[in-house]
């Protein structure tokens, strides 16, 4: 990828994270530019945010997250 493309990357990632932030959509920067490239590939966008919003409603609260591995005896 040459320098201009990388700019022109960087600045849409950049344009598409601060869009994120003013919906407060929760994502960071690196899984907004992975689902990004899933689009790219021709992943459908539908699916992918219906995909989001399962893992969200099934991921555990922080607080009820070990804080260690279990160990193996």
């Amino acid at each position: 990828m040459d320098l201009e493309a990388a700019r022109t990357a960087r600045e849409s990632l950049d344009l598409a994270f601060h869009i994120s932030n003013i919906l407060d959509t929760g994502l960071d920067r690196h899984t907004l530019s992975i689902l990004i490239a899933l689009c790219d590939l021709g992943v459908n966008p539908e699916a992918l945010a219906a995909l989001v919003k399962e893992l969200r409603r099934k991921r555990p609260s922080s607080s009820s997250l070990p804080l260690a591995p279990p160990s193996v005896s």
